[in-house]
């Protein structure tokens, strides 16, 4: 057996090979991740005698071509977490750490655990698609998050304690009451000039394109606050300016992210196991995608309990001698992203109250018992999951 270790980075890698005694056949040398220096590697690479492993970490998007390219070719291409490498590496006294050294450490981690390694299986595409678009998403509504607390900071000095009386909602911005506000009134300078007759007409015939259907009533609510606030930069054109284009970007970014969700919603409507998901009690039309992107294909997982390790929602069991915990804290090493998501469903089981739910009666038997809120909704996840797993599972038997 050849072991090949490659160590990625931005647009280039280090190559160390060895064989199966770990001599070095190849000292590490740098590849960039062009046509030529890849297709030099494989020519290589064919060159050996020997059945050949190759070894690289996940490196977010940066080690796709190398495995691309390598997979076209036919090598069969195993791919190891990187936290795994850095406790690998962690037995040695004296450590360094450089790319060369890297390369060499994950071939010489190729050679020891072979027999467990397992060469990297692309998903469908529907399930790489799902992922990708799910990552948009979170982008998106992380954007949205920001652009609201700027808003809120600018309002602070023109429209001190609006959001009070309007909600800022970012779902359907263009029938959101406050934004619609914002865009006609600007401040409470404008509202003081105008008079009271005058800005209640035009509040009332702004009102009647927001879907908040409380907000007509609010007018000589909204009056009396401006005649008894004090702005700070009420008539400076330049923060109409930034209140202006901060609701601009608040309503694109929000109308991009639900566009993300659509086409998230059209591709999971062909995979199966979302009728599945989709069934179950507090998985809506935002969720059900996000949740399906972040676990792909569930036949990769051997049981409910590998789901929860992948989701990072697992206590792995600590003894030593006659010690053994039984009180442990989630691991949190898996994706953060499906924690969340599934927590939002326990959150939505809470609100919702399903009588004939097992989950929600599970979670609500573990606050019973005396456990945390939290840590009755993560027991809930945990069921939630594996409930989803073994439905799930049926359908390809």
């Amino acid at each position: 057996m050849i072991a090949v270790g490659i160590d990625v980075s931005k647009s280039k890698s280090t190559v160390a090979i060895l064989d199966s005694y770990g001599t070095v056949l190849a000292t590490p040398f740098i590849m960039a991740h062009t046509q030529a220096e890849m297709n030099a590697l494989i020519t290589r690479l064919k060159e050996l005698d020997g059945p050949v492993t190759i070894l690289m970490e996940y490196t977010g998007h940066y080690h796709y071509p190398v495995l691309k390219k390598l997979q076209d070719e036919g090598f069969p291409v195993c791919v190891v977490n990187p936290y795994q490498m850095k406790k690998y590496g962690d037995v040695e006294i004296h450590k360094a750490k450089t790319d060369k050294k890297d390369a060499i450490r994950i071939a010489t981690y190729a050679l020891e655990k072979s027999y467990k390694l397992v060469p990297y299986s692309s998903m469908e595409q529907k399930y790489e698609d799902l992922k990708f678009l799910s990552r948009q998403y979170r982008q998106r509504i992380d954007y949205v998050a920001k652009l609201k607390v700027q808003l809120i900071d600018l309002l602070d000095q023109t429209m001190p304690g609006i959001t009070k009386l309007l909600e800022l909602k970012s779902r359907n911005p263009e029938k959101c009451a406050l934004l619609l506000f914002i865009k006609r009134f600007k401040s409470f300078d404008e509202i003081q000039r105008i008079g009271k007759t005058r800005f209640l007409s035009a509040y009332s015939t702004l009102m009647k394109k927001t879907s908040d259907r409380f907000a007509p009533k609010k007018g000589l609510a909204i009056y009396e606050l401006a005649q008894d606030s004090i702005t700070t930069r009420g008539e400076d054109p330049y923060i109409w300016s930034a209140q202006e284009q901060c609701v601009d970007l608040l309503a694109a970014s929000q109308n991009a992210a639900d566009e993300t969700i659509t086409q998230m919603q059209n591709i999971a409507e062909t995979i199966p196991e979302y009728n599945v998901l989709r069934a179950m009690r507090g998985v809506g039309d935002r969720l059900g995608p996000i949740i399906l992107a972040e676990i792909g294909d569930i036949r990769r997982f051997h049981s409910g309990k590998a789901l929860n390790s992948f989701a990072g929602n697992d206590a792995p069991p600590y003894q030593s001698g006659q010690f053994e915990s039984k009180n442990r804290h989630i691991s949190k090493r898996g994706s953060s992203a499906l924690r969340k998501a599934c927590f939002e469903v326990m959150q939505a089981l809470k609100l919702t109250k399903p009588q004939d739910d097992p989950v929600y009666f599970f979670m609500i038997k573990k606050e019973q018992e005396g456990k945390p809120y939290n840590v009755a909704k993560m027991a809930g996840v945990n069921k939630f999951l594996r409930i989803y797993y073994a439905r799930a599972m049926e359908l390809y038997r």
